[in-house]
């Protein structure tokens, strides 16, 4: 039966026309963003997941940062280092010079002394970022005696954490204006006196026995800060290591938090073309099969010509 007042073929052919058309809008706004989730109305889970994941990536990357930051001071710390341990070396090769007979030790210690505010010079202006770890003062009411270098960020059960890598300064710093932890003015004992590297002096002594004596605990003093900074710098290169290490697996971490944010929410391109052209050649179906049903109307007007 036909009707001038209901048109089933048009209702239909204009609701399949209207369903092609979303789907078209769909397809066209993930090959134009290259997303199939590009809201949560997409899909609520996989959005929820992306989101979460592209925070954590951000704080990763914050870490990343940080860690870049710790690597750049410990690598300072570490140069410096490097640097006084060969100067302390020299020292101990002119207090050596000083066992000759006939040596002028006056002139020696001025260049003993050149030599550690040299090492003192080299200590202060260490500094990266406003830190110090050569040169502190224990005494200072904001010291803190360990330094901590941002090493990882975790997510578990929706609790959020941020791990540290340590570095006790006792282990590393050279002078503590307080007197007790550098490793230049630290007082050790040799022959039954106390001495401080920083306070080496031979100008007074000569060649009696009990001075040359002297010179010798000297140097055993000297070998024992160069024993502690050997040790420093071990502990300093652990630390780099470690920090170098932790940044590749927060950069590996980072990739593959990229790589699942993709699996979740990326259009497949060559899928999405496909279907692409498929809905356009549908529509351009739905569009005429709409215009043949509306002009079935148009049919009912010549059973009355006649």
């Amino acid at each position: 039966m036909s009707s001038l007042l209901t048109n089933t073929s048009s209702m239909v052919a204009l609701q399949t026309l209207r369903s092609i058309n979303d789907s078209l809008d769909q397809t066209n706004s993930r090959v134009s963003t290259g997303l199939k989730v590009n809201s949560a109305s997409d899909s609520a889970a996989y959005w929820s997941i992306a989101t979460t994941t592209r925070s954590d990536n951000g704080a990763l990357g914050a870490v990343s940062d940080a860690l870049g930051l710790g690597a750049a001071t410990v690598d300072v710390v570490s140069t410096g280092m490097n640097e006084i341990r060969n100067v302390l070396q020299e020292v101990k090769q002119l207090l050596v010079t000083a066992l000759e007979p006939g040596v002028d030790k006056t002139k020696i210690q001025t260049e003993i002394t050149a030599r550690l505010e040299d090492i003192s010079n080299k200590s202060k202006t260490s500094v990266i970022n406003e830190e110090s770890w050569l040169t502190v003062d224990s005494s200072d009411a904001d010291y803190n005696g360990t330094k901590s270098v941002v090493g990882s960020f975790t997510r578990v059960g929706g609790a959020v954490s941020v791990d540290t890598i340590d570095i006790d300064l006792a282990t590393v710093s050279l002078y503590d204006a307080n007197g007790n932890i550098g490793i230049m003015d630290k007082d050790r004992t040799a022959g039954g006196t106390t001495i401080a590297v920083a306070d080496i002096d031979i100008s007074a002594l000569t060649n009696a026995a009990a001075d040359l004596t002297t010179i010798e605990e000297y140097i055993s003093v000297v070998d024992e800060a160069l024993t502690d900074m050997t040790t420093a710098s071990t502990e300093l290169g652990t630390v780099s290591t470690r920090i170098e290490s932790q940044r590749s697996f927060v950069k590996a971490l980072m990739d593959a938090n990229d790589r699942a944010i993709g699996t979740l929410v990326d259009a497949d391109m060559e899928e999405e073309s496909t279907r692409l052209k498929a809905l356009q050649t549908q529509q351009q179906l739905a569009v005429q099969s709409l215009s043949i049903a509306n002009s079935s109307s148009q049919n009912i007007l010549s059973l009355f010509r006649n």
